[in-house]
């Protein structure tokens, strides 16, 4: 199976699932920084990275930008939709489409792509359905576990060190 696009969720995946407030109302995001890294690989093999997220935060916004993000779409409330709109307008098929998700809101797609996963945190109803259940928890890196494992699977682990 060849993968021309990756998609991803981010509360619960990129981040621990955490929303941080602070005393004047500021909301706080941890993110872990191998997830950046996953991207990279993507970039590296030509293959386009979208956001997919039922938040709007100005963070993931300036965290999609700070990564150069090809795609990022929040407030999303039908994923697969907005995922299969996309892949029209890319002239590929959700066949081809690998996505990491964690919740309730994923479930849609992570049935129709090609390659589902989510992270080991993830309730036992999502770990059910999805492809491939990844070792780490959200918001420990399993963005990049995920490409690592799953989209680079057959190249050579030396070439992390040419990034």
């Amino acid at each position: 199976m060849e993968i021309k696009l990756v998609l991803t969720d981010i509360d619960g995946v990129w981040t621990d699932g955490g929303m941080y407030y602070d005393q004047t109302g500021n909301e706080w995001k941890k993110f872990h920084t191998y997830d950046s890294a996953g991207v990279m690989w993507c970039k590296k093999l030509n293959i386009p990275v979208g956001i997919i997220t039922g938040e709007t935060t100005e963070i993931v916004e300036r965290r999609a930008k700070k990564l150069q993000i090809d795609y990022l779409f929040q407030g999303v409330n039908d994923k697969k939709e907005v995922a299969s709109k996309l892949c029209q307008t890319l002239g590929i098929s959700l066949s081809e489409v690998a996505y990491i998700g964690d919740d309730i809101n994923d479930i849609s797609l992570l049935e129709k792509v090609g390659f589902s996963a989510c992270p080991s945190s993830a309730p036992t109803y999502i770990q059910k359905i999805v492809d491939k259940v990844m070792d780490k928890k959200g918001g420990e890196g399993v963005f990049r576990e995920f490409v690592e494992k799953i989209i680079l699977k057959d190249v050579n682990p030396e070439m992390a060190f040419e990034l």
